[in-house]
């Protein structure tokens, strides 16, 4: 044997039973010569490594020998200024030739000037000495991230059988990068102004890093793999996928053992910390920026756990293209089937690495729905938008517009099943967060294709418009009433029954969209479904409406009561709206809306003019059009009224001299009024018998100030004499007219103000008339004359004649 090789050799009896039984082995004894030079290019290596860490330790000693000379040289420098400070600063002996003067002011130039500037330096030098140790600190921590690194790559590179030396290399590592993460956020914290410092080390770490995380990656794949992850998805066919049952699958998770589970398990932290760290980085860099959704970043073992998931179930997708039912069927069935044991094999995981706010169970579900949410924005959804456009061509749109409200059928049922799989977890996650709900609904496919929402809402609305088509033109639906109220509360608005089928469609699709997962969406949608909805509720009412006017003028009571039933329709419909926008959930969208128009929730200009109604309602604008039509048409109907009114007393008006002749005895009502008062009472009736009670108020109380503003202009305006008789026949008309009005409240002359003024200023003395006029303002207001003016107290005074 060569003597370069020769070793001392242990005693036989420390030996184990192995080692004996392979040196026993002829058949190893013949292979010893190769596992010699094996260990011989290895000790090679081992020396080389050994060279190398020796020569960057010493250029580290030589740096730090530089940093502590010059330190040296600094702290001997301010020890002689100490000296010559303290030599100034000492009271001089008796015998010193100075005089007081010149000592004091020798001390005042040491305390205002030198003493500043030498504190000053004091504080640069012990700034440097901080410096350069932290430097240092991290160029050591870094090499060693980087030796560890290197040392990790080179075993994968030579493919070494020591796989657990891998792992406790990748494992220094990261421990070393949290220690330097500690520095670094110290350094961030205490001297923000070492910028260049901490860039330098950062560039560093994401070269090493850039090393690390793939390495680390790729180890777990192949540890996946040597599982046999994914597990067969073979089983799962259509037939049993339809029947809710499939055949039972062993979980590789559960069913692994020893060294494997051990080494999948130390992977699996090694990805945890690692993304722990990243986490921390993140967060220091984006100190004082929106840091949320920077920071917000799937788990990566479970991501790479439903990567090759995700993969193997594509073969099955592409064979049901036209069966979607059996693609949602399939990602819940996997998603059920290994909840489990995200909650007991890799939670303490988790942990155990410290990771904060990171559920496995969650991180799972959100990582199968995004792969199920991908899938249909690339396969589905545009196959589905094709067909759309081929069918708008030839003019048929039935089977793809029925295909996509299959799909989002299914799609809302699937969200059901996964958030109910969430809440019976045990886990606290809250659904009402928009940015939880979106992480698990396969409706957020809609979040960055805006443009499908808005083919879904135009689908919704024609379909919803084609099944309230027949109730629209069935003309009973107009005529019969609803018989008690779909929300409580509802005072009864005498509303047919067609706005009960509106109001049921609309209700349907805000149901469909509380499935969406952000308030945008939800509000975008709405406003586009529901808001369209309520349109043509509206222009069904003014069609009705602009009917009548057209045919009758509203001068038969047929006409006037369609109209009405139109006006009782449309404030049956806002109530129910302004019910909605009560709660919160409408709130939240009206909010939504406003940000979709780029108006800021504290943004007041947008809240002047709305202080009447529900502030920030999504409804907001289809309740002040439904309120617009309903007093536009309470207003037409009062015009219509005082209309026939005026036509029928126009002889009552225009007659002057009655007010100069004595009545007849055996009347007291002037005979040409009448025939007015009577159609009034009349047409009143029919309105008050069809009209909702609120609005009856509205145009009773119309009708009062037109037929006041009437009689003002033409008796009290005109060229007329009122005489004793005249006076005491026109406050009978008056007492009769008002009596009109007394069904409806207890003093209607408050509704005619300046007819009941007039007829004051009429019934006054001759003396007390001219006091009172003599007075001005101040005096008819102590007499009960408010709302007439001097002016036309004037011309009222001159209209009335005394008879000696």
């Amino acid at each position: 044997m060569d003597a370069s090789i020769q070793i001392t050799l242990p005693p036989v009896s420390s030996l184990s039973s192995s080692a004996l039984s392979f040196l026993n082995s002829e058949q190893d004894l013949s292979r010893a010569r190769s596992y010699i030079d094996e260990l011989q290019s290895q000790c090679f290596d081992l020396d080389r490594t050994l060279i190398d860490l020796n020569s960057r330790l010493h250029s580290t000693l030589l740096s730090y020998a530089s940093f502590s000379d010059g330190i040296h040289l600094l702290f001997d420098d301010a020890t002689s200024k100490l000296t010559d400070l303290r030599s100034f600063t000492c009271p001089p002996p008796l015998s010193s030739s100075l005089s007081p003067s010149d000592g004091q002011g020798r001390r005042e130039e040491i305390l205002g000037e030198e003493l500043p500037a030498l504190a000053k330096e004091v504080a640069r030098v012990e700034t440097v000495r901080v410096y350069a140790e932290t430097a240092l600190k991290l160029d050591t921590l870094v090499g060693d991230i980087e030796d560890a690194v290197s040392s990790a790559m080179n075993k994968k590179l030579r493919k070494h059988s020591s796989t657990q030396s891998v792992e406790e290399m990748r494992l220094h590592a990261i421990e070393r990068l949290g220690h330097s993460e500690d520095v670094l956020i110290s350094v961030t914290e205490t001297h923000p102004q070492w910028t260049s410092l901490v860039s330098a080390v950062d560039h560093r770490i994401d070269r090493a890093l850039a090393t690390l995380r793939p390495q680390a990656i790729a180890d777990h794949r192949s540890l996946l793999g040597s599982l046999g992850w994914p597990p067969p998805l073979s089983t799962l066919t259509s037939s049993n996928l339809d029947a809710g049952k499939s055949a039972e699958v062993s979980n590789p998770l559960f069913t692994m053992q020893g060294l494997l589970k051990q080494q999948y398990c130390e992977n699996f932290l090694a990805l945890c910390h690692l993304q722990e760290l990243q986490w921390r980085r993140k967060s220091r860099q984006l100190e004082g920026h929106n840091r949320k959704v920077a920071l917000q970043q799937p788990l990566w073992a479970i991501e790479e756990l439903v990567n090759p998931i995700s993969i193997a179930c594509q073969r099955h997708f592409s064979k049901w293209i036209d069966k979607p039912e059996f693609v949602f069927a399939l990602v819940y069935k996997i998603t059920r089937d290994y909840v489990d044991t995200m909650d007991e094999l890799l939670q303490p995981l988790v942990d155990e690495a410290r990771l904060v706010g990171y559920s496995c169970r969650e991180e799972w579900i959100s990582a199968m729905v995004t792969s199920l949410v991908t899938y249909l924005a690339k396969e589905i959804f545009p196959k589905y938008v094709a067909e759309l456009d081929g069918e708008s061509v030839s003019g048929v749109q039935s089977k793809a517009r029925f295909s996509w409200l299959h799909l989002v059928d299914l799609m809302i049922a699937f969200d059901k099943q996964i958030q109910s799989l969430v809440m019976h977890s045990g886990i606290s996650l809250s659904l009402q967060d928009d940015g939880n709900l979106q992480k698990i609904s396969s409706l957020s496919v809609f979040c960055d294709r805006p443009d499908l929402l808005d083919i879904w809402a135009e689908i919704e609305l024609n379909d919803t418009l084609e099944k309230l088509k027949p109730e629209v033109d069935d003309e009973r639906n107009w005529t019969a009433k609803i018989e008690g109220a779909l929300l409580s509360g509802f005072e009864s608005y005498k509303s047919p029954a067609v706005s009960s089928a509106f109001v049921r469609r609309l209700l349907l699709v805000v149901d469909r969209c509380r499935s969406l997962p952000n308030a945008f969406l939800r509000s975008r949608f709405l406003k586009m479904a529901g808001g369209s909805i309520t349109q043509r509720y509206l222009d069904c009412l003014l069609l009705r409406c602009q009917e009548a006017e057209g045919l009758t003028a509203l001068t038969d009571d047929n006409g006037l009561i369609k109209v009405a039933n139109s006006v009782n329709a449309a404030h049956y419909f806002e109530s129910v709206l302004k019910e909605w926008c009560e709660d919160t959930f409408f709130l939240e969208l009206g909010f939504g809306h406003s940000e979709q128009l780029g108006i800021g929730i504290n943004d007041n200009s947008d809240l002047e003019g709305r202080i009447d109604g529900p502030v920030g309602c999504v409804f907001d604008e289809e309740i002040k059009k439904l309120e617009n039509f309903r007093k536009e048409w309470v207003e037409r109907i009062s015009v219509a009224v005082l209309r026939g009114f005026d036509a029928r007393c126009r002889e009552y008006i225009k007659n002057r001299r009655q007010w100069q002749e004595k009545g007849e005895e055996s009347w007291t009502i002037s005979k040409t009024l009448v025939g007015a008062l009577d159609y009034l009472q009349g047409k009143m009736a029919v309105a008050e018998e069809n009209l909702n009670r609120i609005d009856f108020v509205g145009a009773w109380r119309s009708l009062a100030a037109g037929v006041d503003h009437l009689l003002f202009n033409g008796l009290f305006m005109s060229m007329v004499k009122f005489h004793d008789a005249g006076v005491e026949r026109f406050n009978g008309d008056m007492e009769i007219l008002f009596g009109v009005f007394r069904a409806w409240c207890l003093r209607p002359e408050a509704f005619f103000p300046k007819t009941s003024d007039g007829l004051k200023l009429l019934t006054m003395s001759e003396e007390q008339l001219r006091d009172t006029i003599a007075g001005g303002g101040k005096r008819m207001k102590e007499n009960g004359i408010i709302h007439l003016n001097v002016a036309e107290a004037e011309k009222i005074q001159n209209k009335r004649v005394f008879m000696s």
